[in-house]
């Protein structure tokens, strides 16, 4: 499987290739030495509006996390957090060996943060006090307001405020409560600045604070050249920045709109993200959206959050057409079938003439032997497939000889073929959707069977092998789309040719096995029978 678009981790742009002429111009004296980031956390100082000597430079801000819980957790002490949020603060917590995590709820669609719900769990003396905002996974934030009472009514406890989205919201709460001793915030470079490799993270605290979370971690956390990255990124990535920003914050009423016309809920979010509630179609559409390509995060093993999917928002504008355009697994608008070991059992003509005609010429073919070379791919016409184990049988022989032995056998033989699934079960799809055969078979032999089965009615076109290249090619897949008029559709098929070709023409593939057979990989969902298909329809 392909993938075009990685949406499951948050990350920002493409940053321009001309940054990497940063790289060129790297004196080497500082590769050999230790690397210095006085001048990044200057710069990064002088961008906030605080001095340099509280801005401490980190490994990502998961580092600034480590050693927060280094530095103010242990025996003992307690972390206050909410729930969902995100989960690096379970694990850096429980690292520290903190004695427990109280967590408070922070949900519903408004996500407005539960102050009051925070102020009721004070009396538990949490050492720290974890406000991610925007909040991962949500997107929920938090005010000024909020983080400044959590300060003032904690005063021993360290409020944590990570801010790493903070690019995408409403408001910068940075210096709104930089001046409270008992509060840092996290910054980053990994998300809306398009530097997720550098692992460029900052802490911004009192000096009392900066120093200790100085002495809590490496001397050294980022090498010298993500610093020189990050210095001239910085220095001319503003523009970059402010438009990619402009645009995810259209994608994400976008996509909202989009999957609230499909009945799924997305809480409005002020990260580059949306959480889409999708029920229990959660995990079909993850796997669906996989096999064409498009990789979301889900939760499934975490409470609360098992049906939801976050989506992260690519901020390029050719990237969000394919997600919520071409690459649409909601609302299928017709359903296209592979024909043999789909439709028709051809398990004692087609394969059993493939066989017989190898060994007609020499080669002794059995019917795993057949069964095995569909699977390999690149099998969608029988002559070529029956040549090929002639060869692999160490004889051989020319394709106009082969495909006339075969087409011999193989006529004597297609009376033994059946139609699969019910035709009732069909009908029930045609009276649904549009329906379209995509085969390899020349259109005489597939027009006989589907007349033969008394079903040729239900379907409003066929693509045979006579219209377009053979699969796993997507022509034949994208021709049924354009006869039909649809640009969405899922296809059942029983090889690994029938998946490339439909996820390649963005269609939904769905494995099915044929009968005495194997399912291929590749499929969103492998289904037992044609009616597990009904049951995945919206």
């Amino acid at each position: 499987m392909t993938t075009y678009l990685k949406l499951d981790s948050n990350e920002g742009p493409l940053p321009p290739a001309a940054l990497l002429e940063a790289l060129a111009r790297l004196d080497p004296d500082g590769l050999r030495r230790y690397p210095e980031v006085s001048g990044l956390e200057a710069t990064l100082a002088s961008r906030v509006g605080v001095p340099a000597n509280r801005v401490l430079v980190t490994a990502g801000a998961d580092d600034a996390i480590d050693r927060v819980c280094r530095a103010y957790l242990g025996a003992g002490r307690t972390l206050l957090l909410s729930e969902p949020t995100f989960e690096m603060f379970d694990h850096f917590a429980k690292l520290a060996g903190a004695a427990a995590l109280v967590r408070v709820p922070w949900g519903g669609r408004c996500g407005e943060f539960p102050l009051a719900a925070f102020q009721d769990r004070l009396a538990e003396r949490p050492a720290v006090i974890a406000v991610v905002s925007p909040n991962n996974p949500t997107g929920a934030a938090a005010t000024a307001a909020d983080v400044r009472h959590l300060a003032e009514a904690a005063p021993t406890a360290l409020v944590l405020l990570d801010h790493v989205y903070v690019e995408y919201a409403d408001q910068d709460l940075t210096l709104a409560v930089a001046d409270l001793p008992n509060v840092v915030v996290l910054r980053t470079l990994s998300k809306a600045w398009g530097l997720a490799g550098c692992r460029i993270g900052y802490a911004i605290g009192s000096r009392e604070v900066i120093a200790k979370l100085r002495a809590a971690g490496a001397p050294y956390p980022v090498a010298a050249p993500s610093v020189a990255l990050a210095l001239r990124h910085l220095s001319n990535g503003d523009a970059v920045l402010r438009a990619h920003v402009a645009r995810v914050r259209e994608e994400r009423s976008t996509l909202r709109a989009r999957l609230a016309a499909f009945g799924i809920d997305a809480p409005p979010s002020q990260a580059n993200f949306i959480l889409a509630d999708c029920g229990d179609r959660a995990p079909f559409l993850k796997s669906a959206l996989a096999a064409l390509g498009v990789i979301v995060r889900d939760f499934p093993n975490r409470p609360g959050l098992t049906t939801a999917l976050r989506i992260t928002l690519p901020g390029e504008p050719l990237a969000f057409v394919l997600h919520v355009g071409e690459h649409s697994v909601l609302a299928p608008e017709a359903l296209l079938f592979d024909m043999d070991g789909v439709l028709a059992d051809v398990q004692h003509s087609q394969r059993a003439a493939i066989a017989a005609t190898a060994h007609s010429f020499g080669a002794a073919v059995t019917p795993a032997d057949v069964a095995a070379t569909i699977r390999a791919g690149d099998a969608a016409n029988d002559w070529l497939v029956t040549r090929r184990l002639i060869e692999a049988g160490g004889c051989s022989a020319s394709l106009d000889d082969v495909t006339e032995r075969y087409q011999s056998l193989y006529l004597g033989l297609r009376e033994r073929e059946h139609l699969i699934p019910p035709k009732a079960l069909l009908e029930r799809f045609a009276a649904r959707l549009p329906l379209a055969i995509v085969t390899g078979r020349p259109r005489a032999e597939a027009q006989w069977f589907l007349e033969r089965a008394g079903v040729s009615h239900l379907f409003r076109t066929v693509v045979a092998m006579e219209d377009a290249p053979a699969k796993p090619n997507p022509a034949p897949v994208r021709l049924a789309l354009e006869r039909l008029g649809v640009r969405r559709a899922w296809m059942v098929g029983d090889t690994p040719d029938d998946m490339h070709a439909a996820a390649q023409a963005g269609v939904l593939p769905l494995a099915i096995a044929a009968p005495g057979d194997e399912a291929p990989e590749g499929g969103a969902r492998v289904l037992g029978n044609l009616t597990d298909l009904l049951e995945l329809l919206p």
